[in-house]
């Protein structure tokens, strides 16, 4: 059925002739549009009878589960239907879709999978990317992989990227589309700046700005913090103050009831306070705000390469996301938003969020890309191209994994990916199949992925989180955060097919199957450090000394603080040595020890970073110690080798002439490529080297010679010699600079009496860099003009120095006078 955009009056139809225009002229559109605009609810009802569709399906993509459930329910209720008629969602473990459904609002992670099954995505007509700028991780590989198939497969398939916050003209540029803005009819907001706080005091400091705002204005107010629990302190201290209104939180993990009273008005009229999270900023509708009370602070996940563990962050929020909070009191009528932030931080928060692709585990779409078949990621249309650190990262946890082998998928991969799991639970999953314990691994999943249904004081041990969540099955209890748990273990249980399990269960059990899913962070108790542990990826961390854990062997980690230093152990599991034989290597060290000062060479029974044996080499091969000096010095090489002025001196005229003469093709001898290449110069000096004291002896300026033919060596003489000889019969030395700079000659100015040009060496072509000196070899002037010197300079210089030094030649006439090295002669 068409929609009558007529029944409603919003700013979004004034431009729907442009949209229809330009996407039946193009496949890429990108829509700019405020919030309350329309655009999330009217524009994908009014393009479902366009004739470029042919007869496909739109699929609209958003952010946030809420947000999609949200937005199908407004869809369906403006047709007059129900959620799966024409209108229906797919958000993870959960779809309301039906044969006759032709708009699916979609989270963004749901499209990606999707694209693995149909690559044409055959079906569908246009894509709509909705609330683009929040620039999540799935949505940027979505738009890549739609635009992949696009290029290759779906040339007609179009593509609508909407968003109230965007660099527009940027994101027109790069993606190479036409776009097209509204410019909306939202209220004016009155913002009101106060001073910065300490956010270690963050809900005391925003409590009372909402007092003060439900003590000014009318109207229901929406407060934005962080995260969960500076939303529940936020929320004890307004209840208390504020008996008479209706407070709520609003955050992911609430249950759909508790979110839907957050989003709709009070039934019995009372004023209400929504505390919530940045699911508020955006395609959520809460009714009745007019005052909006910005903390100024947002919680994202920021994945660190060198640990390989993500963690959650408290940040500053940027200008494009505060103007998103802000325009929540402008939806309804002329609002107040209060900026908890001075006006002198205001200037200085970046003006976007950044995208997530920049600071998220990439291991999943990693995964994707491969399943993809696409190698070199760098060919693909990248909004933001996905650093190569986090990416290498990503590819080696693979690997480890057995996911990808030489930069393909292999079996276990692909089953791994069909789990709408990240790699690694998946792979937990997948294992636990194959040993019989899928039940275990279903729960442990459900507890991995979700908040501790416990806490902290209950300790660390993660069975006790696994027999709470059986107990409430067995006994049929509700318990909050348990809840939640059972309903993800209910959709993995849904997906491999098997029935509840509430037996008892076996520590070790769990400590296996989370081994499997974090190899890494397979445990060993340090000797003698109570509590505290070192990781197979090399880390340290410790527990409570009081845990039921903290004298445990050996422990799977699956929840760690990745903080500096040592790290804090939240979530574990005791497991059996024994279980670990299979992930036990042999690895074979020969190496350089800087520190040690010679030679090591062992062979480990490792897991990971841990040693389990050491057991000396012998009889090493002659190249396996080369190899391993050369490794040494190629990493430590300007503390082990002797790299003395001498030597420097050599270097910087041999790297002057091949900047000087191209032509003439010198070596390129920086102590960085020297170092790099080795091999190629010292290695025959290193047979029988055993201590650091040995390195340090080789005398590097003569092997550095013998590298050069002889024809070479007499062209550095006569091209950049060591020395040049002065009036006076000295042979003064010239320092040579670093890139080619003018070489310096520092020289006492009565021995270059007589000398009426300045000294070059290069076959003429370039002068020295005089530096003039006193008899008591201080600088008297710097000059690459010594005719210019003697002319005008000198006489000046002679007043001021005669003084001091009157044994010393001091003629009126230097032209002709007589070069001496020292005192004149009576």
């Amino acid at each position: 059925m068409a929609f009558d955009i007529t029944s409603l009056d919003l700013p979004i139809g004034d431009i729907i002739p442009q949209v229809k225009s330009q996407l039946n002229q193009s496949n890429t559109l990108l829509v700019n549009a405020p919030p309350g605009a329309g655009k999330s609810t009217i524009l994908p009802l009014v393009l479902l009878e366009e004739s470029f569709l042919k007869g496909k399906k739109i699929f609209m993509l958003e952010p946030r589960r809420l947000a999609a459930k949200s937005i199908a329910q407004r869809l369906a209720e403006l047709l007059g239907e129900n959620v799966g008629e024409t209108v229906g969602y797919r958000i993870r473990f959960e779809n309301k879709i039906s044969a006759q459904t032709r708009l699916e609002v979609l989270t963004e992670g749901i499209l990606t999978r999707m694209l693995h099954h149909d690559n044409a995505l055959e079906e569908v007509g246009l894509v709509i990317f909705d609330e683009f700028h929040e620039r999540n991780l799935h949505a940027d590989l979505a738009l890549a992989l739609c635009r992949e198939s696009q290029k290759i497969l779906r040339p007609d398939l179009k593509i609508m990227v909407m968003s109230a916050t965007l660099d527009m003209p940027e994101l027109a540029a790069i993606l190479k589309a036409p776009s097209i803005f509204s410019e909306g009819r939202s209220y004016p907001v009155h913002i009101i700046n106060t001073e910065d706080y300490d956010p270690y005091f963050m809900p005391e400091s925003v409590s009372k700005t909402v007092l003060l705002a439900a003590d000014t204005h009318q109207g229901d107010i929406l407060v934005f913090l962080p995260g969960q629990a500076e939303i529940k302190k936020t929320e004890a201290i307004l209840k208390k103050k504020l008996p008479d209104f209706s407070i709520h939180p609003l955050y992911g993990l609430l249950s759909p009831l508790a979110q839907q009273q957050a989003i709709t008005p009070n039934r019995k009229g009372k004023r209400k306070i929504v505390l919530a999270t940045s699911i508020a900023e955006t395609s959520l509708t809460i009714e009745g705000i007019s005052v909006v009370v910005d903390s100024g602070f947002g919680r994202i996940s920021k994945f660190n390469p060198k640990t390989g563990l993500s963690r959650l962050e408290t940040v500053r929020i940027s200008k494009d996301s505060a103007d998103q909070r802000a325009g929540r009191a402008g939806r309804l009528g002329p609002g107040t938003c209060y900026r908890m932030w001075s006006k002198a931080t205001q200037q200085k928060m970046d003006e976007f969020r950044v995208p997530e692709i920049l600071e998220a585990d990439l291991a999943s779409l990693s995964l994707d890309l491969v399943q993809w078949g696409i190698n070199e990621i760098n060919e693909m249309d990248w909004l933001t191209p996905p650093p190569l650190g986090a990416l290498a990262k990503a590819y080696d946890l693979l690997k480890q994994i057995h996911a990808i082998e030489n930069g393909k998928i292999t079996l276990h991969g692909k089953r791994i990916h069909q789990v709408p799991a990240h790699p690694r639970i998946a792979h937990m999953l997948v294992k636990a199949e194959e040993l019989g314990n899928i039940a275990l691994a279903t729960d442990i999943a459900a507890i991995l992925e979700e908040r501790d249904p416990l806490g902290p004081e209950s300790g660390v041990d993660i069975n006790l989180r696994i027999e709470a969540l059986r107990r409430a099955r067995r006994e049929n209890l509700s318990i909050k955060g348990i809840n939640k748990l059972e309903k993800i273990a209910q959709q993995y249980r849904k997906q491999f097919q098997i029935p509840i399990d509430n037996g008892i269960v076996d520590p070790y059990e769990t400590g296996l199957l989370i081994a499997f899913a974090f190899p890494e962070r397979i445990a060993s108790a340090k000797p003698g450090n109570n509590a505290q542990f070192q990781l197979a990826n090399g880390k340290i961390a410790m527990m409570g000394h009081k845990d039921d854990l903290a004298h445990e062997p050996w422990l799977a980690v699956s929840h760690i603080d990745a903080r500096e230093g040592i790290g804090k152990i939240f979530m574990a599991s005791p497991i059996n040595p024994k279980d670990l034989l299979p992930l036990v290597k042999e690895n074979r060290i020969v190496r350089w020890d800087i520190k040690k000062g010679g030679m090591i060479a062992v062979k480990n029974l490792v897991i990971g970073g841990i040693i389990l044996k050491s057991t000396p080499l012998e009889n090493l091969s002659e190249k396996e110690k080369t190899e391993a000096i050369c490794q040494g010095i190629k990493e430590n090489g300007m503390q082990l080798l002797d790299f003395s002025e001498e030597v420097m001196q050599l270097i910087y005229r041999i790297n002057s002439l091949r900047i000087w003469n191209p032509d003439q093709h010198w070596p390129d001898w920086s102590p960085e490529s020297l170092l790099k290449n080795i091999h190629q110069w010292l290695l025959p000096y290193l047979v029988d080297i055993k201590k650091n004291e040995e390195l340090k002896k080789l005398k590097l300026h003569e092997i550095l010679m013998h590298t050069l033919d002889f024809e070479k060596q007499i062209a550095l003489e006569e091209f950049a010699p060591d020395k040049i000889k002065v009036p006076s019969g000295s042979s003064i030395k010239i320092s040579y600079q670093k890139d080619g700079a003018p070489p310096i000659l520092s020289v006492r100015l009565q021995e270059l009496f007589g000398m009426l040009e300045t000294p070059k060496i290069n076959h003429g072509k370039t002068a020295l860099l005089l530096h003039l000196l006193s008899p008591g070899f201080k600088p008297v002037q710097v000059t690459t003009d010594l005719m210019s010197f003697w002319s005008t300079t000198y006489q000046e210089v002679k007043k001021e120095l005669k003084r001091r030094y009157p044994k010393h030649s001091w003629p009126d006439n230097p032209f002709e006078a007589k070069a001496i090295r020292g005192v004149k002669k009576k």
